[in-house]
């Protein structure tokens, strides 16, 4: 039966191929621009429970005419393309140089900073492509103020941020009920949703692979399962901290979060303990797959060393009778030198011995049950 192999789900993560850090000695606060990144695009989203501004921003510091008003301003920005758009962009905001070189240099751990008047929180978004089984990894950096939220993409290609986009627009949800706050948490919890089907689709891979390490293990079975705990390490090295930053956003008080969001980061924070959780329970089925591939593969090799046993037992004896009679004996010499060289039937009856011995051998292993095992490992490994 030929059965239809899903290929391996895989990460593209631009910032980890092309990772940087800052050489010794260099000045705090310095922004390495990658020479591939995309042009920014900055878009707005202006709106409170009755009014709604979309548009597309070209100068950064028309930006400032949002920030002072009573609604909220959701300015997101996305490549990381232009250095001078992005030092404007922090001088519009009023970030702290350090600020602007966690949000701009791709290399950042999750975590979470309170800047007195800003948070700024730095999150690994996880993106699945469509109609795909690879995904998309990229950093996404959040500054929070009282009436406003600043989004840094690495990318303007994937994100999972249209569902919010899609509340907004058509005013669905609480989202245009409440302030900044709370639409840092709807982006928060949709990159934490993100997780679920990319882990999905990795215990699907992990069913696939169980069969196969049973069934017919191969070298090429041993690679597949190297990649799923290299990847899976990779996902919790992400989820981790970041479950830590929602937990810290949690425990401390800040004048920016307000008690009701406080609650629904709760959820957020049960998501990402769930996360964490599936990402454990996979490199659990990872590294057990390992083990009981190490014990198929050293089943398969005693099947087939009982398989090369029974043959080696078959040809002993007839190897021992066409010994004898490769001898020469002069029956000249001695009636007792082979007599049986002079038989007008000897040869035919030699090879009828040596057939006897054989298929005798053979029914012997057979109703032991030796044999049938061995055929059926030999079959499964040819398909």
């Amino acid at each position: 039966m030929i059965k239809k192999i899903r290929r391996l789900p895989k990460f593209i993560n631009k910032s980890s191929r092309n990772e940087y850090y800052h050489q010794p000695g260099t000045i705090p606060g310095t922004i390495i621009i990658d020479e591939n990144a995309e042009h920014p695009n900055i878009f707005l989203f202006d709106y409170n429970q009755t009014n709604l501004i979309r548009e597309q921003i070209i100068n950064p510091e028309d930006c400032a005419n949002y920030l002072d008003t009573e609604s909220v301003s959701w300015v997101d920005v996305q490549g990381l393309g232009n250095r001078d758009i992005l030092e404007r962009l922090g001088r519009v905001f009023e970030l702290h140089p350090l600020v602007l070189e966690d949000v701009v240099n791709m290399a950042e751990r999750p975590k979470i900073e309170d800047y007195e008047d800003q948070l700024v929180i730095i999150a690994r978004m996880v993106v699945r492509k469509e109609n795909s089984h690879e995904f998309h990894s990229e950093q996404v950096s959040f500054v929070l103020g009282k009436h406003y939220l600043l989004t840094v993409q690495e990318e303007p290609e994937y994100d999972c941020f249209d569902g919010v986009r899609t509340r907004i627009i058509k005013h669905k949800g609480n989202i245009r009920k409440y302030g900044a706050d709370y639409l840092a948490y709807a982006l928060l919890d949709a990159i934490i949703d993100g997780f679920f089907p990319v882990l999905e689709l990795y215990g699907d891979r992990i069913e696939e692979l169980e069969e196969e390490v049973i069934t017919n293990p191969t070298p090429q079975t041993l690679q597949k399962i190297y990649q799923i705990r290299r990847e899976l390490l990779q996902l919790r090295r992400w989820i981790w901290p970041q479950r830590d930053a929602i937990n810290s956003l949690i425990r401390d008080s800040s004048e920016i979060i307000s008690d009701e969001v406080h609650i629904y980061l709760r959820d957020c924070y049960d998501h990402s303990v769930q996360v964490m959780d599936m990402v454990e329970t996979y490199r659990e089925l990872a590294s057990g797959l390992m083990d009981v591939y190490l014990s198929a593969v050293g089943n398969k090799m005693n099947e087939i060393m009982k398989l090369l046993t029974v043959v080696s037992s078959i040809f002993i004896p007839l190897t021992f009778v066409a010994g004898i009679y490769g001898m020469n004996f002069n029956t000249e010499k001695s009636p007792y030198n082979m007599p049986e060289l002079n038989w007008y039937w000897g040869y035919p009856l030699c090879l009828g011995l040596m057939a006897v011995i054989a298929c005798g051998l053979i029914f012997f292993f057979w109703r032991r049950g030796w044999l049938a095992n061995s055929v059926n490992i030999h079959k499964k490994s040819r398909y």
